[in-house]
C-alpha cells in the first residue's frame, strides 16, 4: 500500500476518533438533555443518557451554587432541579468578575462555557448579569446552530469514514469544512457576541450604549471585568483542523505517486 495513503488514512482516522470522543457521541447521546429539564419532560431521557452525561461530567467546572454532593450525577441533579449543562467538549469560555461576587466565593468568577450544542457554567447566574444590562438571555444566540450541531457533527464524522476508504477528489473539497472548523466556530461567536451587544433593551437597570463584547482576551463591561479564551474543546478543534489537512495533502501526495508510477 502506498504510503503516503496510509498516512492519510491515519490522520483521517485521529481526526475522526478526537470529533466522535469529545463531541459526536456526548452530542448524539445526551441530546436535549437541558431542554427536556427544562420541560419538566426528564422522564423521557433514556438510562445510556445519564450513564453518558455522567461521564463526560468528570472533571468539569462545577459552579459554588450546587451541592458537591450531587455534582456530576444528572439523576440527582434533576432531583435537586439543579442547573443542567451539555456534555460536549468546551470550546470557548468567558470569565466575569465584580467586587460583588469576591474570590473566596467565586474562585473563578462567573463562568460560562460555550459549546456547539449548548453551554455549561454559571449559565443562570450570567443571565441574571445580562438582564441588569438589558442583554438577552444566552439561549436565544444562535438557537438553530445550537439544535443542528448533533447533525452537523455526524455529517463531519461520516466524510471522516468516507475520506478513509474512498478517493473521490470531491472529498477533498469537503474536507475543508473540519479543516475550516475553528475558524467557523469563531466566527459564529463573534457574530451573536456582536448581535447581543447591539440588541440591548431598555429594561435594563444600567442603561449603556452599544458595544462590542471582547472576543479574545480581557475587557470591560460596566462594573465587571471580562476574560474571554479558548478552552480544551477549541484546541481539540485545532488539531482536528490540522490533522484533516494532512489526511488532504497525503493523498494527493498519493495520487500523484501513483500517476508516476503508472
Amino acid at each position: 500500500m502506498n504510503k503516503s495513503l496510509t498516512k492519510s488514512r491515519i490522520f483521517t482516522f485521529l481526526a475522526f476518533a478526537i470529533l466522535m470522543y469529545w463531541f459526536v457521541i456526548p452530542a448524539i447521546f445526551t441530546h436535549n438533555v437541558v431542554e427536556l429539564n427544562e420541560e419538566g419532560k426528564a422522564d423521557k431521557l433514556s438510562p445510556i443518557t445519564y450513564k453518558v452525561w455522567d461521564y463526560y461530567q468528570k472533571g468539569r467546572y462545577v459552579s459554588p451554587n450546587t451541592p458537591k454532593d450531587i455534582a456530576g450525577d444528572l439523576k440527582k441533579m434533576i432531583e435537586a432541579d439543579a442547573e443542567l449543562s451539555v456534555a460536549t467538549a468546551p470550546i470557548w469560555y468567558v470569565a466575569l468578575e465584580a467586587p460583588n461576587y469576591p474570590k473566596e466565593a467565586f474562585p473563578e468568577g462567573i463562568p460560562v462555557y460555550y459549546h456547539f450544542d449548548g453551554f455549561s457554567g454559571d449559565v443562570h447566574e450570567m443571565n441574571t448579569i445580562n438582564h441588569f444590562i438589558g442583554m438577552d438571555p444566552m439561549k436565544r444566540g444562535a438557537p438553530y446552530l445550537r439544535a443542528l450541531a448533533p447533525y452537523a457533527l455526524i455529517f463531519v464524522a461520516l466524510l471522516f469514514v468516507f475520506y478513509m476508504l474512498f478517493d473521490w477528489k470531491i472529498l477533498d473539497y469537503l474536507m475543508l469544512i473540519p479543516v475550516a472548523l475553528p475558524v467557523i466556530f469563531l466566527g459564529f461567536y463573534a457574530y451573536w457576541l456582536y448581535w447581543f451587544g447591539h440588541h440591548m433593551h431598555s429594561w435594563g437597570a444600567f442603561k449603556i450604549k452599544p458595544f462590542m463584547p471582547t472576543v479574545f482576551g480581557d475587557g470591560k463591561v460596566a462594573q465587571f471585568t471580562t476574560h474571554s479564551y479558548p478552552t480544551i474543546g477549541f484546541w481539540l478543534l485545532v488539531a482536528i483542523s490540522i490533522l484533516s489537512l494532512l489526511a488532504i495533502v497525503s493523498k494527493k501526495k498519493a495520487r500523484k505517486q501513483h500517476e508516476i508510477n503508472d
